[in-house]
């Protein structure tokens, strides 16, 4: 019954106080207010939410946060280069395509997040049956193997987190 009245519980406390301390006020009508917002909000809302996430291999965690850490370090390096280097770039940049056997929407959604902050690199374009994943890349030198570091380095852990 407390779940389905609060379906993020978290969510609905901090609503709950942030609606306080923004108002400054602890009358009964912020109180009353505050309570209906933390309460209507995430029912509301509920749609929108990501399934539920279940993860699994949390050593397969640990172990993509140091790629990504390492992976980001020398996309910056490498992107820093190219700012200070005089003259055109060594390869044009293009936009890769990269065949995906990732599902979890969870999964994907983190995927985006590591290819959003890697420098170099943007998410364009993901195809409606998700089974594409359109990458825009700085400088493709071979495309093939970006789509290979991308499937090594990120889909296959995020598949052993979310999938297995």
């Amino acid at each position: 019954m407390i779940k389905k009245l609060l379906p993020a519980p978290l969510v609905s406390l901090g609503l709950f106080i942030v609606w306080l301390v923004l108002n400054h006020s602890t009358s009964a009508g912020h109180l009353l207010l505050a309570a209906l917002l933390a309460v209507a909000l995430p029912l509301v809302f509920a749609s929108l939410r990501p399934q539920a996430v279940r993860v699994r291999r949390p050593l397969t965690i640990v172990r993509l946060c140091f790629i990504v850490m390492v992976d980001t370090t020398e996309s910056n390096i490498a992107v820093l280069r190219a700012l200070l280097r005089p003259g055109p770039p060594r390869h044009a940049a293009d936009f890769v395509t990269i065949p995906l056997e990732l599902r979890d929407p969870n999964a994907l959604a983190v995927l985006a997040m590591i290819v959003c902050i890697t420098p170099g690199t943007s998410w364009a374009e993901l195809s409606l049956d998700r089974s594409l994943l359109m990458l825009h890349v700085l400088e493709v030198q071979d495309a093939q193997a970006i789509v290979q570091h991308v499937k090594t380095r990120y889909e296959r852990p995020l598949m052993e987190i979310f999938e297995s």
